[in-house]
C-alpha cells in the first residue's frame, strides 16, 4: 500500500489554526454519529447529507454545508483526514485564518453544486468533506508545486518523495478518469462516490490558487524547501 504522509512545511507564517480545527471537529462530528444506535445514523445522514434531488427541489440547501462534516466510515474519515492535514497548513499559512476558513468552505460548497448538476436526480446523500479537501489540493498544486510529498510504501517500509505536481496531478486524472466513466450511472453503480464533487472542488482550488499566488505568494515566506 503506498499513501502520502506528509509534505515540506512553511516555517512561518500565520498558525495553521482551521486546518486543524477542521480536522478536530470531522473527527468529532463522526464520533457522535458513531454513537448513535444504527437506525438513528442512518436518520441522522439522510437528514443532514445534501440529497441532490431535494436540492434541484429547492429544498434543503444547508445540507450543502452540514454534509461538509460528515463521513460514512472510519476509513472514509481517516483518509480525508490525512489529506487535510498534509495539503491545509501551507495554504492557511500563506493567505491567513479567515480568508482560508472561507476557501475551504466555498470549495466545499462549490464541490457540492457540480455533483448536483452531473447526478440531480439521486436520492443518494452525498456526505464527506473529500469536497472542500480536493479544493485544497487544487491550490496547493498552484501555490506549492515543487514542494515534495512524503510517500511510505507500507510493504517495506520505504519512504520517498515526489513532487507535488506529479502526486496531485495523477490524484486528479485518476478522479476525472472515474468521474468520465461514472457518467450516466446510479450512485450505487459508481461505487457510492461522487467524483464529480472531487473534480469541481480541485478545479475551485485551482482558480483560486492562481489568485493566492499572485495575491500572496510574492511575500517571503521562509520556507524548509527553497525552490516552492
Amino acid at each position: 500500500m503506498l499513501f502520502p504522509i506528509g509534505d515540506d512545511n512553511i516555517e512561518r507564517g500565520h498558525t495553521a489554526v482551521f486546518s486543524y480545527a477542521l480536522i478536530v471537529i470531522n473527527i468529532c462530528v463522526f464520533l457522535f454519529q458513531q454513537s448513535m444506535p444504527e437506525g438513528l445514523q442512518s436518520s441522522f445522514v439522510a437528514h443532514y447529507g445534501a440529497i441532490p434531488a431535494e436540492i434541484t427541489m429547492g429544498v434543503d440547501w444547508q445540507t450543502l454545508f452540514t454534509s461538509m462534516f460528515l463521513h460514512g466510515s472510519w476509513m472514509h474519515l481517516l483518509g480525508n483526514m490525512l489529506y487535510l492535514w498534509i495539503f491545509a497548513d501551507n495554504i492557511e499559512a500563506t493567505i491567513g485564518n479567515g480568508r482560508f476558513l472561507l476557501f475551504y468552505l466555498l470549495g466545499g460548497l462549490a464541490a457540492g453544486f457540480v455533483q448536483i448538476v452531473v447526478s440531480p436526480f439521486s436520492e443518494i446523500p452525498c456526505i464527506g468533506a473529500s469536497g472542500a479537501i480536493a479544493a485544497v489540493m487544487g491550490a496547493y498544486i498552484v501555490m506549492f508545486p515543487k514542494s515534495r510529498v512524503r510517500m511510505l510504501l507500507l510493504l517495506f517500509f520505504i519512504v520517498f518523495y515526489v513532487p507535488s505536481w506529479v502526486f496531485l496531478g495523477i490524484w486528479f486524472v485518476q478522479q476525472l478518469m472515474s468521474g468520465v466513466g461514472a457518467l450516466g450511472m446510479s450512485a450505487e453503480d459508481a461505487g457510492g462516490v461522487a467524483w464529480w464533487a472531487h473534480i469541481g472542488g480541485f478545479a475551485f482550488g485551482l482558480a483560486s490558487g492562481i489568485f493566492f499566488k499572485r495575491r500572496f505568494m510574492h511575500r517571503k515566506l521562509d520556507r524548509l524547501d527553497p525552490n516552492f
